[in-house]
């Protein structure tokens, strides 16, 4: 105990260790403050931190049954951490009949993700093809009122090119 206050007093930067009374009383007091108030807090923080790797793990892999794994670790939190090894272990196996039963391995949070994803795609697609019909109706809007220069000409071919490439808009317009 004495090496341990004499290493803290060094740490501390008191110069001599002739006050050994008041000092002890103060060191003392604040390590117990730091047991009895952080570390039970800190501990039940790291418990709980533990206890739902199961289920991050389960989310990230996109487990069919990431809820029921959920429910299993906040039920290991309750036993203690008994049931923890068994969410461990389920987060990392892949069920073999499930996609037998359900005709899908993956948690529908999966596949809304995807739709969701092929959507924007889609929006996105649809909003080319809006910019792509506008360019095209002003370079015959230009056409119509006089004769269209050369470099318009090869801007109309660009827009066919573009168009082309764009593949057809979900409205059925292909490129003309």
């Amino acid at each position: 105990m004495r090496i341990a206050v004499l290493v803290l007093a060094c740490l501390m930067g008191v110069p001599s260790f002739a006050a050994t009374g008041e000092f002890t009383d103060k060191v003392a007091h604040a390590l117990a403050v730091f047991i009895i108030v952080a570390l039970p807090i800190g501990g039940v923080v790291l418990f709980w931190l533990v206890h739902i790797l199961p289920e991050k793990v389960a989310e990230k892999r996109h487990h069919p049954q990431k809820d029921a794994i959920q429910v299993l670790c906040l039920l290991s939190l309750v036993f203690g951490g008994l049931l923890w090894p068994l969410a461990w272990l389920w987060a990392y196996t892949k069920p073999v009949l499930h996609k037998a039963a359900y005709g899908r391995d993956k948690h529908d949070d999966y596949y809304a993700e995807l739709k969701e994803g092929a959507d924007q795609v889609n929006a996105q697609n649809l909003e080319l093809h809006e910019e792509l019909a506008h360019v095209r109706e002003e370079l015959e809007a230009f056409e119509k009122r006089s004769d269209m220069p050369d470099a318009l000409q090869g801007i109309r071919e660009r827009l066919r090119q573009l168009e082309h490439r764009a593949g057809p808009s979900s409205k059925g317009e292909g490129g003309r």
